[in-house]
């Protein structure tokens, strides 16, 4: 198996690959850190002479591996005494009914604010009352809704921080009434978290961690056990803390490559350097979006705007020339700009590994094309 990988690196290094640069809203960019390492653990995998993809989840290096992993994820979220750290299977959207299915006896709330949080209340409903105490769907979710109310007798409320597909962000810890509970897939590492304040914190992985393939969850310890149903053993987030995400194989290479990413954003500084990087990298297209003549945000309140995914259109009437610009933008080798379905126009997404460079060539394109029509 060695061999063959050896000869196919052998056969294609002296190709030349034009960079791109990855707008993708996920799967998403990688840093090279985390690819490289990831590459040369499928060749050899801790010196073992077998290849990450092969290696059994219950060797000592893997071992190693998880706990790594976890370690690091309690260390730069300081996430308090009292939580574990899970490695799921299913995306975050098993977690839109393992997280009701733990925690729901009765009645739960949710704010409303994408695609996203309204799968999230449709699978609630399968396990009790949900109270949807705020929604934007009405304005396509063009904004976060503000001066809702938190009814105190729910069993939790649920938010999800960052909506990838209309460019909307919470970039906050919000004060609740009861067990606090979010969706931060698209945003987790880009901002501290009082962690202290949730109950509940789930993540799909392939945003600002790894592959997709695995989900990170973070749950307080003391919030499990309360609800009188009976939960099928893979669905019960206390079967998962006992077996340390052991209890049948885990997401391997997803975790290896999220051991990676942790690792690297330990190097650059942590949290709070990784925060200063993106909120540098979001005002720059915002800049350039809001001194345009062509283009225009698709966010109604600027404090609402996500830094995570910058969403955009062209002006009305230039909308025919939206097609255009894509295939412009592709000829500088600019991927993954156009918008969701659902919306339309285009989404750059700036996710941590993404070079502010990538940013600049996408502006440099923006005016470009405004220059020549």
């Amino acid at each position: 198996m060695l061999n063959f990988f050896f000869n196919f690196a052998s056969k294609t290094k002296h190709k030349v690959f034009m960079k791109k640069h990855n707008f993708y809203a996920g799967p998403s960019i990688l840093s090279e850190y985390t690819i490289k390492n990831t590459a040369n653990a499928i060749l050899d995998f801790a010196d073992t002479g077998l290849s990450i993809l092969e290696i059994s989840h219950r060797s000592k290096e893997f071992q190693a591996v998880i706990d790594e992993a976890s370690a690091l994820v309690k260390e730069l979220l300081e996430v308090p005494e009292g939580y574990s750290v899970l490695w799921l299977g299913g995306g975050a959207s098993m977690q839109f009914c393992m997280l009701p299915f733990n925690l729901l006896k009765t009645k739960a709330s949710y704010l409303d604010t994408g695609t996203w949080a309204s799968n999230a209340i449709k699978e609630a409903r399968l396990f009790g009352e949900v109270d949807v105490v705020a929604s934007s769907k009405d304005a396509n979710y063009t904004f976060i809704p503000k001066g809702y109310e938190i009814p105190a007798d729910s069993d939790y409320f649920h938010f999800t921080s960052n909506n990838t597909i209309y460019g909307t962000e919470m970039r906050f810890d919000p004060d609740a009434p009861c067990r606090l509970v979010a969706d931060m897939s698209s945003d987790i590492f880009s901002r501290p978290i009082d962690v202290a304040k949730y109950d509940a914190i789930y993540a799909g992985a392939q945003k600002n961690l790894a592959p997709a393939g695995v989900t990170l969850v973070i749950v307080r310890d003391d919030a499990l056990g309360h609800v009188d149903r009976q939960i099928p053993t893979m669905l019960n987030y206390q079967t998962h803390v006992k077996k340390g995400s052991m209890f049948n194989t885990p997401p391997v290479l997803p975790i290896f490559s999220a051991l990676q990413t942790l690792r690297y954003y330990k190097m650059l500084g942590g949290i709070k350097e990784l925060e200063r990087r993106d909120l540098e990298k979001a005002r720059v297209p915002y800049d350039a979006i809001d001194s345009s003549r062509m283009f225009e945000g698709t966010v109604t309140d600027t404090a609402d705007r996500s830094i995570m995914n910058v969403c955009f259109v062209m002006k009305a009437e230039y909308k025919e020339l939206e097609k255009d610009f894509i295939d412009f933008a592709s000829a500088r080798g600019i991927v993954g700009i156009k918008g969701h379905r659902s919306v339309g126009g285009f989404r750059a997404s700036l996710y941590n590994a993404l070079p502010i460079e990538s940013v600049h060539v996408l502006v440099e394109a923006m005016k470009d094309f405004e220059a020549t029509r």
